[in-house]
């Protein structure tokens, strides 16, 4: 699977992502956390968290404009045409870059340089290691104009070795950063990557704000796959130029994710499979409707432990613990049980149920073999297509799994199951009108699921149909009074308006209920979604992270957890304490689209750290710019 093109899973219990309305902002972060937010839907759909997603994490770029609050409205409008005029200058500066090699730079000299350095070629002086020696330095100043211009009108000419020799006689004659930077330039022009490095980090050290030498070593870096340090280079050039580069701007973005990307898939390639958190693990199998064993599989049969329908029948069992290990013992139970055979009319559900417990951990190969064997044993288990639809969907091919609703339909056009996953697709793809009326027509087949009648709420506030919405889930909480799921949703909608007390109690009240329920396996987003709620109320970081924590004790494994209580210690400037969260979060993630979302802000913020490091006065600047260290959790 790629991760570039990773949908998110339909088969969500609970409400997509009401993501918050940001601030009208250029921001790059907010671009880059766009492109995130696509990868984060498969954990944070499945698990009906509104809140997470939208935060906007490692946010430490900032709005062009931001600084520009005060003054008249005639000075903004001049200062933007002139920030026009000079991204421009910027932007075909860079593109004759690309064309013919980079644009080169005059060196800051006084006037009688200059005018020596416009001498004619057969003027130039020689100079060498054993005589720069001998010169004064008003002499060593006029060779070294002399030199560098000779060098530019070489360059002109594309006589690449000239002007290296000539750049590299005036840095003899004078230290000066354009010079290493120009002399960079022609290594640039042939491709000679280690060289291009070599000279522009000479620039660098002497000119530690040389924006031009930044980004030309950024380049070399990226074109010898030293990828991190690419990253660092364009940030540190972003920071220094105010964020006005969109070049700049769109390598980070660029380099954000082709280091996410790299890494991703070596962590996939070595990484266990393994079932989610429980939380995840149960919002998922939740999102169809309860029933009961198939015949034959209840407590009362005759089985074997030892036998296939034995095993098949211990999964069932463990399978409704809503537990970790229950869970693990249901995929060992679904696999013993096909491995042992003789499973009769209930071998297609056994497969159905293997392949649930593999897509589960991210073996989605495995997971649609087995889904494929299911339907082909037993077309009338709709429930195959559905799953399969999810699986499809993942693997970003949306036309397969419309045609398996198609196919399920096809089986059973009154099943609710199926309309109720068709919607899912549906709002994913932001076809909310199609959405509803899937969500509707599965309510009309059963009145009693309610995760359909969430979800219509939920589509409704996405409609902008808020006083709909609203009323949707007062009859839900009526009707479902006893059912934590409902308050918790509630909650969010009632968050995302900023009636935080209100949602506050909502989240209290799911919390009781689940502790009522659900002893031993607790959904934990209640919690976390007050936690939210706190620090965007009251700035209350102290309680947001116990509640967090408390979350992570009942479920060590939560990656939505894991990255809010990093998105709360970014938000203090524990940077170092975030990155750590944030790189669990990418060892707890299930596929290769969540692992590459969670490591775009583990490397953001690993990226803020080394500019904090190694330039501790961009830092302080960026701290005076208003953008500082801290997140951006709306």
């Amino acid at each position: 699977m790629s991760g570039a093109n990773a949908a998110p899973i339909p088969n969500s219990p609970g409400p997509f992502p009401v993501v918050v309305p940001a601030p009208a902002s250029n921001s790059l972060w907010e671009r880059v956390s766009g492109w995130a937010s696509e990868h984060k839907g498969v954990v944070y759909t499945v698990a009906g968290l509104t809140l997470v997603v939208s935060a906007g994490g490692v946010i430490y770029y900032l709005n062009a404009d931001s600084s520009d609050s005060a003054g008249s409205a005639a000075t903004k409008k001049r200062k933007t045409k002139r920030d026009r005029k000079k991204a421009k200058e910027r932007a075909d500066k860079d593109a004759a870059e690309k064309k013919g090699g980079p644009v080169l730079e005059e060196a800051a000299e006084p006037k009688k340089a200059s005018v020596a350095a416009a001498a004619a070629d057969d003027e130039l002086p020689e100079v060498d290691e054993s005589t720069v020696g001998t010169l004064s330095d008003d002499e060593r100043k006029e060779y070294a104009a002399k030199l560098k211009a000779a060098g530019n009108k070489a360059y002109g000419s594309k006589d690449y070795n000239g002007a290296i020799d000539l750049y590299g006689k005036a840095i003899l004659c004078k230290q000066d950063p354009v010079f290493y930077s120009n002399r960079a330039a022609c290594w640039n022009a042939m491709s000679n990557w280690d060289k291009v490095i070599e000279d522009t980090t000479a620039a660098i050290n002497l000119d530690n704000e040389y924006v031009k030498a930044l980004n030309r070593r950024a380049n070399a870096y990226e074109q010898v796959d030293r990828n991190s340090e690419a990253l660092l280079d364009y940030t540190a050039s972003c920071i220094i130029d105010g964020f006005r580069n969109e070049n700049s701007a769109q390598s980070v973005e660029r380099l954000l994710k082709k280091v996410a990307e790299t890494k991703g898939r070596a962590i996939l390639a070595g990484k266990e499979r393994k079932l989610p958190s429980p939380t995840f693990v149960t919002n998922y199998l939740q999102s169809f409707r309860p029933k009961d064993p198939p015949a034959g599989l209840d407590d009362d049969a005759d089985l074997d432990d030892e036998s296939g329908l034995g095993q098949l029948r211990k999964g069932i069992k463990a399978m409704n613990t809503k537990t970790g290990d229950g869970y693990t013992e249901a995929a060992a139970a679904f696999e013993r049980a096909l491995e042992l055979g003789h499973l009769g009319e209930h071998e297609a559900f056994a497969y159905n149920m293997r392949g649930t417990f593999s897509y589960l951990k991210g073996e989605n190969e495995d997971a649609l073999k087995d889904m494929d064997k299911s339907v082909e044993l037993d077309p009338a288990l709709a429930q195959s297509f559905i799953k399969r639809a999810s699986m499809h969907l993942e693997l970003a091919n949306p036309e397969a799994a419309e045609a398996d609703f198609e196919h399920a339909l096809e089986q059973n056009k009154d099943d609710p199951d199926i309309y109720y996953h068709r919607a899912q697709l549906h709002f994913i793809k932001a076809e909310f009108a199609e959405a509803a009326k899937d969500y509707q027509k599965s309510i009309d087949l059963d009145k009693e699921f309610i995760f359909s009648h969430i979800q219509l709420g939920v589509t409704q506030y996405k409609m902008g149909s808020i006083a709909s919405s609203m009323a949707t889930f007062r009859r839900c909480m009526k009707n479902f009074d006893k059912v934590p799921d409902v308050y918790n949703y509630y909650g969010e909608l009632l968050l995302d308006q900023q009636k935080y007390q209100e949602a506050i109690e909502k989240f209290d009240t799911a919390v009781e209920m689940e502790k009522t329920s659900k002893p031993l396996g607790m959904n934990v987003l209640p919690l976390i979604n007050k936690a939210l709620a706190l620090f965007q109320w009251k700035n209350d970081f102290a309680e947001a992270e116990k509640l967090c924590q408390k979350a992570l004790i009942i479920d060590p494994e939560c990656d939505i957890a894991v990255a809010t209580m990093a998105q709360l210690l970014l938000q203090q400037g524990k940077v170092t304490e975030a990155l750590k969260y944030f790189e669990r979060a990418a060892e707890l993630s299930r596929t290769e689209g969540e692992i590459i979302n969670a490591l775009s802000y583990a490397e953001a913020t690993r990226t803020q750290l080394e500019v904090q490091e190694k330039y501790p006065k961009l830092a302080s600047r960026l701290g005076a710019m208003g953008g500082g260290f801290g997140g951006g959790m709306r």
